[in-house]
């Protein structure tokens, strides 16, 4: 089976959704800094489709409406044994949370990974779904998100809580 895709609008504009073989490969946004490496995405994208892209279209829209934290979709990320570890540990980032790089680095044999860390999450090839907007500077600084900081900060900001929300003075 080729490649087949999808368009979805979002509040942080249009997502391409890629499948192969019935399996999400890649999330590509709209003018993201890091578009996937991978060559014979690039001489096409596969048919325009709307199976198997339903579900994804539907959790996507709830994870927008604030009505999803977890996505349950069947996911194959194209990348490298340390890239394929990364986004493994991205995916445990739980919903409203974040981490640093140099936290995820840690947690991979060590603090000296976290450029080689960052590196991997700015090639996170299914955005969103694979949270890497979920990393942020050691001293809490939104930094190095390939859609754009100002899609890092709606990310997160949608996943605040109302109590948080709420508490803040400005």
């Amino acid at each position: 089976m080729s490649p087949q895709h999808v368009v979805i609008d979002s509040p942080i504009g249009a997502l391409t959704v890629v499948a192969d073989d019935g399996a999400i490969t890649h999330l590509l946004m709209d003018a993201a800094a890091h578009r996937p490496d991978d060559p014979a995405l690039f001489g096409g994208l596969g048919d325009p489709a709307s199976e198997p892209f339903t579900s994804a279209a539907r959790q996507l829209e709830e994870y927008f409406a604030g009505e999803r934290t977890t996505f349950d979709l069947p996911l194959t990320p194209r990348g490298n044994d340390f890239q394929q570890r990364v986004w493994a540990r991205l995916l445990e980032i739980p919903y409203a949370e974040t981490r640093s790089y140099g936290e995820l680095a840690r947690g991979l044999g060590g603090a000296g990974l976290a450029q080689a860390v960052g590196s991997a999450n700015g090639r996170n090839p299914i955005a969103v779904v694979i949270p890497c907007h979920r990393v942020i500077g050691a001293d809490g600084s939104l930094v190095g998100y390939a859609g754009g900081l100002g899609r890092k900060r709606f990310l997160l900001a949608l996943e605040e809580s109302p109590p948080l929300v709420a508490g803040r003075l400005f």
